[in-house]
């Protein structure tokens, strides 16, 4: 017997019909790339939304036609966003911050047809165009008055280009199973590989992403992603606040101390998602210049393990809660997020922020478990760790053009590539990559461990542990930190720090200072690139 309920497909135009109809004059703010402050609402982006849907489709473009996105976060981006995916095309964000020789492997992976542009990216766009056959057409994301010449064949102003429609278009009737958005990994071993979203998959990772436990996203909050979009499917967040009717506030190019402190003052942000980089930025601009967040209630943190000190300041210092995530852009891509449980509601201190250094416990929709190398489940003892492997209905199951099928078994588990326990209430914390993990011994280190101990240093600005060759013990860690501005520690200093933090055997061999660590694109530390730099490097226990 089946239920008699009805067919109503779950596909992103019904978000931002959500968002218009309900929540009309919410606003949706911006910093524009041309400098002013932008300001608009979700009545006003789902009317220019349908403008491009319109002119997608009467220019020729099909169902699942792939329309990349190099853009920040504005209005503009947003509006696309939805464009796209209402005529039944697929977005395709590429990150900027890509060498030009992956986006253009990219690019023709995905066969791209159509490019919508930011005035930043303009000059990339141009030394890479003639290398991509599939793209037809380029749409700059400005106005007639900052258009720039430029020698790309049919480019156009996108306000321009707009003003050719008049939003008389119907959203298409899709399958909620059709593609609706595609992302690249980074690439950090072998080709970047294509994860597709789906319409359904979009939908329900929204649902899971603003529940309380998860970002906790109302009508009531003020939410600035300073994630950018081309960043593993934006979190989601350009899905997820229009279904909650939460205020938009995004920050364009503008991603310094300076302008991110601005921004969450005077558009009274209440709740901002970003990677551990962005927060030390702006912790450092406020121990520069003072400053109070008075309406800032929550901050997510994700993309790498969250440092102790950056937790300790917002909390104690702001009063804001910190809220640790994991994910995947596998996974749409929220898998975890640090919300309290009664079960830890009486902690307090070290004892709480214990805690608060995991990654937290998946919502409903996401399946997690840690196995060894036989795919034999491990216990959730909060030590065992092993490889952690998820499923659910915004994980993919497969890569485009099925790259990389050995990650997937046949129960549709995914193998994250993470090493990873998780404790008797559900809380999972990452120890490493499985490819970063330290082999000393017999046993495992975890190079992430040390890495956020040492970064609470005072004087540490940045860190990063690598294994290197052991004549005895196989591998042993080596500690590379970034000094912080106007300090000077020592090796001594630095192992003194961590003395008592970490078992004695996970102690590094060896200190190093460097100017500055290498980062990948999605602003996560590039340990292949230190590996290279430091495989003639002798420990002195060597």
């Amino acid at each position: 017997m089946r239920g008699l309920m009805q067919d109503w497909p779950l596909l992103c135009s019904k978000v931002i019909d959500h968002a218009a109809e309900e929540h009309p004059l919410r606003e949706v703010v911006s910093q524009s790339v041309e400098g002013p402050m932008h300001r608009t609402n979700y009545r006003e982006v789902r009317e220019r939304a349908r403008k491009i849907a319109q002119l997608l489709e009467r220019e020729g473009y099909q169902l699942g036609d792939r329309i990349a996105t190099m853009a920040w976060n504005t209005w503009r981006h947003l509006e696309c966003w939805y464009g796209i995916t209402g005529m039944g095309a697929v977005y395709h964000t590429l990150n900027p911050r890509l060498f030009p020789e992956q986006l253009v492997w990219i690019m023709n992976d995905a066969e791209d047809r159509l490019l919508f542009v930011d005035l930043t990216f303009l000059p990339l766009v141009e030394a890479l165009a003639a290398k991509v056959p599939s793209l037809k057409k380029v749409v700059v994301l400005t106005d007639a008055e900052h258009m720039p010449e430029t020698e790309l064949p049919n480019a156009v102003a996108y306000e321009t280009w707009l003003e050719g429609a008049d939003g008389d278009f119907a959203w298409r009737e899709l399958d909620e199973n059709t593609a609706a958005g595609m992302c690249y990994t980074s690439g950090t071993t072998g080709n970047p590989k294509g994860v597709l979203y789906s319409h359904r998959s979009n939908v329900l990772h929204s649902m899971m992403a603003q529940s309380p436990d998860a970002m906790n996203i109302s009508s009531s909050s003020r939410m600035l992603p300073i994630v950018p979009f081309f960043h593993a499917n934006g979190w989601g967040i350009a899905l997820t606040t229009p279904m909650a009717g939460s205020a938009l506030v995004m920050p364009g190019p503008k991603m310094d101390g300076a302008s991110i402190y601005r921004i969450l003052t005077e558009e009274r942000v209440t709740c901002t998602a970003a990677v551990p980089t962005i927060w030390l930025m702006l912790l450092q601009h406020l121990e520069a210049h003072g400053g109070e967040l008075p309406d800032l209630e929550r901050v997510i943190i994700g993309g790498s393990a969250c440092p102790r000190r950056v937790t300790e300041a917002f909390q104690n210092r702001y009063g804001a809660q910190v809220v640790h995530a994991w994910g995947m852009t596998e996974m749409s891509p929220l898998g975890t997020l640090c919300a309290i449980k009664p079960e830890y509601a009486g902690l307090t201190g070290d004892d709480l922020l214990a805690i608060e250094d995991k990654q937290g416990f998946p919502p409903f929709g996401v399946e997690m478990k840690v196995t060894d190398d036989a795919n034999v489940t491990l216990p959730r003892d909060g030590k065992t760790f092993g490889r952690l492997k998820v499923r659910g209905p915004s994980v993919a199951k497969a890569y485009y053009k099925n790259q990389g099928a050995e990650l997937f078994d046949e129960e549709a588990w995914f193998d994250t590539g993470d090493v990873a326990h998780i404790d008797q209430h559900g809380y999972m914390q990452i120890t490493d990559r499985a490819k970063d993990v330290i082999k000393s011994g017999g046993e495992w280190i975890s190079s992430i461990e040390i890495e956020n101990i040492a970064v609470g240093h005072p004087d540490v600005a940045e860190a990063a542990v690598i294994g290197l060759a052991h004549p005895k013990w196989d591998e042993r860690p080596l500690l590379i930190c970034v000094k912080r501005e106007g300090h000077n520690p020592s090796k001594a200093d630095v192992l003194g720090f961590l003395e008592g933090k970490i078992a004695k055997w996970w102690m590094p061999d060896d200190v190093v200072f460097v100017e500055e660590i290498p980062h990948t694109a999605a602003g996560k530390i590039r340990k292949t690139a230190l590996r290279e730099e430091f495989k003639s490097y002798v420990l002195p226990t060597a």
